[in-house]
């Protein structure tokens, strides 16, 4: 949560633990990504810069915006639309994959 007088979090003034990590998402203005269930498994997303609205199956549309925190695994969405005019920048940040049994 942030106030009037400070700066939206960021996942890129973090310093990641070796046993995580962190990959960027850029979404170009006005395109749209489709949603892949396992490319945000156990993620924890960051929205770094710009827009992003979750289309959902059911025909809702959910809008995020810059320092928005986001758990996108295991949701109806469908697809990850950028409505503005600026490129949309998700960061991810999860558990590297540690082989066969790795857990996510």
């Amino acid at each position: 949560m942030t106030g009037d007088d400070q700066a939206p979090l960021s996942f890129l003034d973090l310093r990641i633990p070796p046993s995580f990590e962190l990959r960027g998402v850029i979404i170009e203005p006005g395109r749209a990504r489709v949603y892949d269930e396992s490319e945000w498994r156990g993620a924890i997303v960051m929205v770094e810069q710009g827009r992003v609205e979750l289309l959902c199956a059911g025909g809702d549309r959910l809008g995020f915006g810059r320092g928005d925190a986001l758990w996108l695994h295991g949701l109806p969405v469908q697809v990850v639309y950028n409505p503005g005019t600026e490129p949309a920048v998700l960061v991810a940040i999860s558990r590297r994959d540690t082989g066969p049994g790795a857990g996510g």
